[in-house]
């Protein structure tokens, strides 16, 4: 029924139930899975998962917390990674001003560098921006990728979101669009075609309502896809298929 479009299962935090939790995702309607990377070791780590169950995919690439650890040789390693089968994607890679805990010429540096090699390997790019949002969009509209991609949990204004649908990518909503105090994204699934919205958990972190602050999953993808049929006053099968459409066209799966 769903499509995961964005989770962290090579985390530690499913470290003591991991194999039981995936192997039972398919049975709570779980039809697929991007298993997204966010560094050297998780690119590696996912693309294990992503061989060991047939309805999980990952991606490669680093975050931008990690890109201070990146240089040519490791980079190559993940090129070389990045031809597997079921790799679908390059990221989570993006620019994050709010921790900085990689120096911003760095993040930009490395941003620019692995959506240019998303071009190489003709695979779409998973975006992570925050604190960041024109300097973002300034780099992905300059470089301006074929294949396109998510902008993952998403944070920026209705406007934005427009823009960078114009310029063919989706908009990734999570569980913050539960929150009571989510009037920003509210606003925007409002205004946003549903054609242009994948759903994702980024599990283990950011838990909807009324899960928030426990560990997130899978499975909790429900309660963002009521939400936004609440919002488009639509049913939850439709947001369900509709969405999982847009991550097979997105994801070419």
């Amino acid at each position: 029924m769903y499509f995961e479009s964005h989770a962290h299962y090579d985390d530690e935090a499913f470290n003591e139930d991991r194999e039981e939790l995936l192997s039972d995702l398919t049975k709570n309607g779980i039809d697929y899975v991007i298993q997204t990377a966010a560094d050297i070791s998780s690119s590696k780590e996912g693309l294990n998962l992503a061989k060991k169950y047939d309805f999980i995919y990952c991606s490669i690439g680093v975050h931008p917390h990690e890109v201070k650890e990146l240089n040519e040789d490791n980079f190559n390693e993940l090129k070389i990674l990045s031809k597997e089968e079921k790799v679908v994607a390059i990221g989570e890679i993006g620019l994050d001003y709010y921790y900085d805990n990689s120096p911003r010429d760095l993040q930009k540096y490395w941003f620019e560098r692995q959506i240019e090699w998303a071009i190489e390997e003709n695979l779409p790019i998973i975006v992570h921006s925050r604190e960041a949002s024109q300097e973002t969009f300034n780099i992905i509209n300059k470089i301006n990728p074929p294949k396109k991609g998510v902008i993952h949990c998403y944070s920026g204004s209705a406007e934005m979101a427009e823009e960078y649908i114009k310029m063919g990518y989706y908009i990734g909503i999570g569980g913050t669009v539960t929150f009571k105090n989510a009037k920003k994204i509210v606003e925007v699934v409002e205004k946003i075609p549903i054609s242009s919205i994948l759903i994702e958990t980024d599990a283990p972190y950011l838990s909807p309502e009324p899960y928030r602050g426990r560990r997130n999953d899978s499975t909790k993808l429900k309660f963002i896809a009521e939400k936004i049929a609440q919002i488009k006053g639509l049913d939850l099968d439709s947001v369900a298929n509709i969405t999982k459409e847009n991550a097979k066209k997105l994801f070419e799966i």
